[in-house]
C-alpha cells in the first residue's frame, strides 16, 4: 500500500516546505475540530473542486466516463465526478484524523466481503501480497488488516521531497502499525526486503493501479489498453506468496473492503507471461469493483494514453451531488 502522494506539486524548496507545514498544520487543526464539523469542512471543500476545474479534476472525470463505459450522461457525469471528489475529500479528512480512531471503531466499521479468499490464503502459512487501487480509505483498511493478521504487515512508501514530509507520513502510517520501506534511498532495495518479509510468511500491501515508471505490465483495464506495475505479482511468484485482490470502498457509516479469490501466478510457462496474466486478472478484478462503486475510485492522475483530461467545459462550474 504505497502511500498515496499528496496532491501538490512540490516544484522547489520553498514549495516543499510550504506543503509540509501545510500538513503539519491540517494534522493538528483537523483533530481539534469536533468530527462533523470536519466531515463538513471537506465535503465543502470537495465540492469546491469540482466546481474549480482543475487539471486532475478533469483527469478524474474523463476517467470516471472509462470506468462507467460511457453510459453516463453529461449532467450524470458532472453529478459522479462532485461524488468522488467529495469522497476523496473524505480520504483527506479521515487520514488527518485516523490515528485519534481506535482500532475498535475502525474494525467494528468496517463491512468485508470475500473474507473466505482471505482465510483461505492466510490459512496455507504462506506469504500474501495484498494488491490494492487508489479506492476508499486504504489506511484505515490498513487498520483493519493488522487487527486481522494480530501483528504489521509491510507497504512501499514514495520518498518524498522535502525529507521532513516523508518523515511525516512514515511516521503516520507506523503509528497505524504498518511497516514501511522507502521505494527508493533505503539501506537496502524495497523488492529484496520485501522478498524476505514474505518468504518468512509476512504479509504486503501495494497500490498497483497506476505505473509510474517506464516498464509495466500491458493490460486491459475498464476496457482500454494500460500497464500495471508488476511487482505484485512477481513478488507473488518469486516467493511462493499468495496474490489477493482487495477493493477498499466507503459506506455511509464506514468502510468496505472486497476480496477476490487468490490469483495463480504458478505453474507451466514462463515467469513473465505468468506475471502477466495475473496481472489481467488484478486488473478485471478491480474493474468489477469499481464498476459497482466509481465515486470510490480515487484516480486524479492520467493511466490511459488516449484519455487526457477533460477540456474546461463553460456552464459546468457549481454542479451539486
Amino acid at each position: 500500500m504505497s502511500a498515496e502522494t499528496p496532491p501538490v506539486g512540490l516544484r522547489s524548496r520553498a514549495a516543499a516546505r510550504l506543503v509540509d507545514a501545510g500538513y503539519a498544520a491540517g494534522w493538528r487543526a483537523v483533530r481539534m475540530l469536533p468530527e462533523p464539523a470536519a466531515r463538513g469542512a471537506f465535503d465543502r471543500g470537495g465540492r469546491w473542486a469540482a466546481g474549480r476545474e482543475g487539471t486532475r479534476t478533469r483527469q478524474l472525470r474523463a476517467n470516471l466516463r472509462v470506468a462507467t463505459g460511457g453510459r453516463l450522461t453529461e449532467p450524470e457525469l458532472d453529478a459522479l465526478t462532485v461524488r468522488a471528489l467529495r469522497s476523496y475529500a473524505r480520504y483527506w479528512q479521515e487520514t488527518f484524523r485516523l490515528p485519534a480512531y481506535s482500532s475498535e471503531r475502525i474494525v467494528a466499521g468496517t463491512e468485508v466481503i470475500g473474507v473466505e479468499h482471505l482465510e483461505k490464503a492466510h490459512a496455507s502459512g504462506r506469504g500474501m501480497v495484498m494488491a490494492l487501487p487508489h479506492s476508499g480509505n486504504w489506511d484505515a483498511a490498513g487498520v483493519w488488516f493488522v487487527d486481522y493478521l494480530g501483528g504489521p504487515f509491510m507497504t512501499v512508501a514514495e520518498r518524498l521531497k522535502p525529507e521532513s514530509l516523508y518523515r511525516r507520513f512514515l511516521e503516520y502510517r507506523e503509528s497505524l502499525g504498518f511497516r514501511v520501506v522507502p521505494l527508493t534511498g533505503g539501506p537496502r532495495p524495497s523488492t529484496e526486503v520485501l522478498r524476505d518479509w514474505l518468504r518468512e510468511g509476512g504479509v504486503t500491501c501495494l497500490l498497483v493501479d497506476r505505473n509510474l515508471g517506464a516498464g509495466g505490465v500491458p493490460v486491459s483495464f475498464l476496457g482500454r489498453p494500460a500497464t500495471m506495475p508488476g511487482g505484485a505479482a512477481l513478488l507473488a511468484a518469486q516467493t511462493g506468496a499468495a496474490l489477493v485482490p482487495c477493493v477498499c470502498q466507503f459506506t455511509d457509516r464506514g468502510w468496505r473492503l472486497v476480496f477476490s479469490p487468490e490469483v495463480p501466478v504458478d505453474g507451466p510457462g514462463r515467469l513473465k507471461d505468468r506475471v502477466a496474466d495475473a496481472m489481467q486478472t488484478v486488473a478485471d478484478d478491480f474493474a468489477a469493483a469499481i464498476g459497482r462503486q466509481p465515486e470510490d475510485w480515487h484516480m486524479l492522475g492520467r493511466i490511459w494514453a488516449d484519455v487526457p483530461a477533460d477540456p474546461v467545459a463553460v456552464g459546468r462550474r457549481g454542479v451539486r451531488a
